[in-house]
């Protein structure tokens, strides 16, 4: 410690300190840095659109791991900065904390904000090339590892000579009178970056259709040079458009717009022109908020925040400002409306309202604080009171019925949170009897459930039967180590159309809920599932395809994550069964489907053999003895099971609110439409 002295601390200079510590400005030197970089460089180009300069965005991405961003604004500043005796164009690209976003005279509100996104992101590239086109000519310079200088041919590996008295800004050429705009093209530096870190294609198409909703009217495109595949973004109907993209379930409400525009006092240090020095002062800034949301059918709840056009993935004061205007609001009209809902004593929380919520919000002021270089959450206190009363104010009045014809809608709005509430005190009070008990414990699980012996999940099989006929054949059929065994009664609620609250007061549903031991809705937890699989086991009639298909949508709708992982098969009992006569004896022969015991009979014809009459045709399990369902339907060996898969959620939902919704014209004509391609020998009558 004694020769701990003054000349042992270090001073990094100008970009030095960028490629120390890269973290520090980007959050990492992997694939996620390597995007940030990129996204530097498009939010200064979405700046100036935002300013009001230039309608196009260009992103060109190379087979080398380059990618070139080319927009149409003003064009970065040719002439000479005084101070630093520089151009403009190697000041914002050399300097950090340099730029036009300090004053206010260059930008209302951007997204850029510390000087130090193209800067940084020339210090971490091997190789930085920048053309301007401004004042009837095209300017250029290149940059290796930030420093300025001139390369002989093309890439990173070209050799380099840096400038040794006077930086170039060179003349590449003319160009037509009122032709602006940056092009920036520069390559990774793999001494900072991971060899395995790569451009996300998928990310960027992201990035850049969120962007084109956030800003209607703005034009962007990306292309990859290696295919030559290009994909262009344009939307007009902003943040409104955006939410309808990212909902995938079916609306309760539909897509609400709230814009409104509120004025703060912040206290700025300011540079003092006299003095010289950087003093306090209070000014007053102005906010504009804009909004879009509607609630689905679902659970999860999709939010995203943004902030001058900033994607915001860890929310700050804006989020918090909502938050906190939508629970006030919900929270005091249920309140007020407790017995009509029958909510007397309920507590709405967050999550009973942010259910099924899809919503965008997106602010908009001069220079907002943001926690880091990396802006992922906004700082600025007075944004949280402003999004709270403004949004707060338009929601007390549309959840009173103010609004004129969302009288209905408000209506199934409140019922929809007061329900999820309550399923949320139901699922936890259940959630301490769903675990598989030990032998020494009481079990408080339904006493018509015949569970199995194993202890735990794995390898642990549970059969949904249709009634108790089979039930009793089942039992006898199964192998009690793992196969459990819940027999339902007929047909149960169509959930589609029920109610959350019905649904969990239908003794059958309850029963499926609680055996199954994870919860229900958004309190899910499949790493609670007490089985390993859920198997349908109904008659191969009309009506167990009816029963299954109740069954399907109640795991589709409140269980949704079981169906996602793969865990819920159909089991598929033969239709037929055929005794062949085989020496003296006769061996039965199983199908699964009229074509099948057609081209069996044809196939037993060809061969001479001969078989009893007449054959035999299951019209449900319980007709079944149990070795014949054990050997066709419920022993791993033989069986043949259905896995039931939801690959695109979206389209499962549409599906389900076809045949189960509460709309009926579609449904008909979907009947009639496929009334021709129907097996009709599938009908039992």
């Amino acid at each position: 410690m004694e020769n701990y002295s003054a000349r042992h601390l270090s001073v990094l200079e100008g970009l030095e300190a960028v490629r120390k510590r890269p973290g520090m400005y980007i959050g990492s030197t992997d694939a996620r840095g390597l995007m940030h970089c990129l996204w530097e460089i498009i939010d200064n180009c979405v700046d100036e659109a935002l300013a009001g300069f230039g309608k196009e965005i260009s992103v060109a991405v190379y087979p080398d791991g380059s990618t070139e961003i080319t927009d149409q604004g003003r064009g970065v500043p040719v002439d000479i900065e005084p101070r630093t005796g520089l151009s403009g164009v190697e000041v914002v690209f050399t300097k950090l904390h340099a730029g036009g976003k300090f004053g206010g005279g260059s930008y209302g509100a951007s997204g850029g904000l510390h000087g130090v996104g193209a800067s940084v992101v020339n210090a971490l590239s091997s190789r930085l090339d920048v053309e301007v086109n401004r004042d009837g000519f095209t300017w250029g310079m290149s940059f290796r590892r930030g420093e300025p200088g001139n390369f002989e041919g093309e890439g990173p590996d070209a050799k380099f000579s840096p400038f040794l008295d006077k930086s170039e800004l060179r003349k590449l050429g003319k160009v037509g009178k009122g032709v602006t705009g940056t092009k920036v093209r520069y390559w990774p530096d793999r001494q900072i970056f991971e060899q395995s870190a790569q451009f996300s294609i998928s990310d960027l198409a992201n990035r850049l259709r969120q962007t084109a909703f956030l800003v209607p009217g703005l034009t962007l495109k990306t292309k990859e040079i290696a295919t030559g595949e290009e994909v262009v973004y344009s939307f007009e109907g902003g943040i409104g458009e955006f939410v309808e993209h990212l909902a995938h379930d079916l609306a309760v409400v539909p897509t609400k717009r709230i814009t409104f525009t509120s004025e703060f006092e912040e206290t700025v240090p300011v540079l003092d022109e006299d003095s010289g020095s950087m003093i306090s002062k209070a000014v007053t800034r102005s906010c504009k908020v804009d909004i879009a949301l509607r609630w689905g059918t679902g659970f999860e709840t999709e939010f995203r925040s943004y902030v001058n056009i900033i994607s915001t993935p860890k929310g700050g004061s804006h989020q918090l400002g909502f938050e906190q205007g939508i629970l006030k609001s919900f929270r005091s009209i249920i309140e007020a409306n407790a017995r009509k809902l029958k909510a007397t004593g309920l507590k709405i929380e967050r999550d009973d309202i942010m259910a099924g919520l899809t919503a965008v919000i997106a602010v908009s002021f001069p220079e907002p604080q943001f926690e880091g270089q990396t802006k992922e959450t906004l700082g600025t206190p007075a944004i949280r009171n402003i999004v709270s009363s403004g949004f707060g104010s338009w929601l007390d009045d549309y959840l009173a019925g103010n609004q004129r014809g969302t009288k209905a809608e408000v209506e199934k709005l409140l019922e929809k949170v007061v329900n999820e509430a309550k399923a949320r005190i139901s699922a936890r009070s259940l959630k301490d009897t769903q675990r598989r008990k030990n032998a020494l414990e009481s079990s408080s699980l339904p006493s018509k459930l015949v569970d199995c012996r194993a202890d735990s999940a794995a390898g642990s099989e549970l059969f949904i039967v249709e009634g108790d006929s089979a039930l009793g054949t089942a039992k006898l059929a199964r192998d009690s180590k793992f196969q459990a065994l819940l027999p339902i009664r007929g047909k149960i609620l169509n959930v589609q159309k029920a109610s959350i609250a019905d649904m969990l007061s239908n003794a059958e549903c309850a029963s499926i809920i609680q055996v199954i031991g994870a919860g229900s809705g958004r309190s899910f937890d499949i790493e609670s599932v007490r089985y390993e699989k859920i198997i349908l086991m109904s008659d191969a009639d009309v009506d167990g395809a009816h029963i299954r298909t109740l069954l399907l949508t109640l795991f589709f709708r409140y269980m949704r994550p079981l169906v996602e992982a793969g865990r819920v098969y159909a089991a598929v009992p033969p239709l037929h069964r055929v005794m062949v006569q085989s020496g003296r004896s006769k061996e039965p022969v199983y199908t699964y489907s009229q074509a099948e015991l057609t081209e069996l009979l044809t196939d037993l014809e060809r061969k001479g053999k001969t078989y009893a009459q007449p054959i035999q045709r299951y019209k449900g399990l319980g007709e079944m003895d149990a070795d014949q369902l054990a050997e066709t339907t419920m022993q791993p060996n033989n069986r043949m099971l259905r896995r039931i898969t939801a690959d695109d959620a979206k389209a499962a939902d549409e599906v389900f609110e076809l045949l189960m919704g509460n709309e009926v014209a579609p449904r008909r004509d979907f009947i009639v439409e496929s009334a021709d391609t129907f097996d009709r020998e599938r009908i039992d009558a």
